[in-house]
């Protein structure tokens, strides 16, 4: 049997990334290649154009085909966007027997149960994940297998989406020649790339800054307690330069990548030369009202994320504090500015911990956070399929067979295997089947 291979697929709304990688004999992963693309077909993590989309997959996967040497054609794909929701259900199972024991099955027959619940219009169960369990009225059990009980009751985490969102994705990474083997919340697979088992069980927020969305996760006691979607990301930012200022949009992007600060009183009275359009004289831009400019929007967006948290109920637990990730999470100053806002400790997750070799520098950055957790799901999967090393001849998917892929299943049919995480995999698998800035800083008097 072939070394399992797998192939994570991010979608964001300012780059696509796909990270080829495989597990070592010591659990570590290693990177085997690594592509990317600049996304111009995604809107605050929806997408918004299939073509564009779809180019941008085709040329982040061919680079990190050739980067690896590796025939992809299986990839694990995130889904975030506004549109995402989650809410608390529980479940209730009075069983017959008094002398048999808890198995899965009971379990699995509490889980089932969430898929009955009732949806708005056009959307669909993503995740259903478990939280804690109650047996014969003795709450907080984590594993009831084995033990005896009559009644059976279970708390659930519901995530849903529209199921729209999710198919133009699976369009897109279809039309591309490849196969979506599953579809997972892009915070789940950022936390398991950042953040450690310790965060996990003392209680820790997951803020995963990207480009059109800030992703956000609560976690306590090893589980995850709340999910939720801000619609802000670092494009607004840009955006906000750009108007401010009044500078091109690719200048607007340097600007804030290169001098921009999260807190103004941090940065001195400086000035950055921004050079001017054809036939105009350049352009001269303090640096503090940048970061004034920049200070104005992360205060709503850590607004946002200090009302999730204290919506979550679990506001006084949280031990580990805040972990940002995501390229968002490397502007200036903004962890201080985080820490200052909601009180609580603040560091910057990176994803390294979990890496041994190949090309770990060129992933070890929060921007890639998403990517390497997507892998290292992909991997935990025991049904998932792998991709196998090149061979002298391996011909890509002809355009002709790629338009002719049709469909996905619908989520709601109920998959085969009796096992909870089989039974999200095959959910996930129904669901579808510059100009540079000449800059200087003069001191002011």
């Amino acid at each position: 049997m072939s070394e399992k291979i797998v192939v994570g697929l991010d979608i964001g709304t300012t780059k696509v990334v796909a990270i080829v990688g495989r597990k070592n004999e010591f659990g570590k992963i290693d990177i085997l290649g690594k592509g990317e693309a600049v996304s111009t077909g995604v809107s605050r993590g929806m997408v918004s154009n299939i073509p564009k989309t779809e180019d941008a997959i085709r040329i982040a996967v061919a680079e990190a085909r050739s980067n690896s040497d590796i025939d992809i054609r299986v990839v694990h794909v995130g889904i975030a966007g506004q549109h995402i929701k989650s809410t608390p259900n529980r479940s209730i199972l009075v069983r017959p027997h008094v002398d048999s024991f808890i198995n899965q099955a009971d379990l699995d027959r509490l889980a089932d149960d969430m898929y009955k619940i009732a949806l708005a219009p056009g959307e669909q169960i993503i995740h259903v994940l478990p939280q804690d369990y109650t047996v014969d009225g003795e709450a907080g059990i984590k594993d009831p297998l084995g033990l005896a009980g009559l009644r059976l009751e279970g708390n659930f985490h519901v995530i849903t989406g529209h199921i729209t969102a999710a198919k133009n994705i699976y369009q897109c990474v279809t039309r591309a020649g490849l196969h979506v083997d599953s579809l997972i919340l892009e915070p789940l697979a950022s936390s398991d790339a950042v953040l450690t088992d310790e965060e996990l069980e003392a209680g820790v927020v997951l803020v995963d800054i990207g480009g059109g969305t800030t992703d956000l996760a609560i976690f306590h006691d090893g589980v995850i307690r709340h999910t939720a979607i801000i619609p802000f990301g670092g494009n607004v930012i840009t955006d906000d330069i750009q108007e401010g200022c009044m500078v091109m949009r690719n200048q607007a992007e340097l600007l804030k990548t290169r001098f921009g600060s999260a807190i103004p009183e941090e940065n001195k009275n400086e000035m950055v030369v921004v050079p001017g359009l054809r036939g105009k004289e350049p352009k001269e831009i303090s640096v503090r009202n940048l970061a004034r400019i920049i200070n104005a929007r992360m205060d709503e967006i850590i607004s946002s994320v200090n009302y999730e948290i204290k919506a979550s109920g679990l506001e006084k637990k949280l031990i580990g504090g805040i972990v940002l990730t995501g390229g968002g999470s490397q502007l200036k100053h903004l962890p201080q500015l985080v820490e200052f806002m909601t009180g609580m400790d603040v560091r910057v997750g990176y994803p390294d911990e979990h890496l041994a070799m190949g090309l770990v520098a060129e992933v070890k950055s929060p921007a890639y956070a998403t990517g390497i957790g997507l892998v290292m799901k992909g991997l935990n999967l025991g049904k998932a399929q792998s991709n196998d090393r090149l061979q002298n001849e391996s011909p890509s998917m002809p355009k002709e067979e790629q338009e002719e892929i049709t469909a996905p299943k619908s989520i709601d049919q109920k998959p085969k295997s009796p096992g909870l995480m089989s039974r999200l995999a095959d959910s996930f698998k129904q669901l579808f089947e510059d100009e540079e800035l000449k800059d200087y800083k003069n001191d002011k008097a």
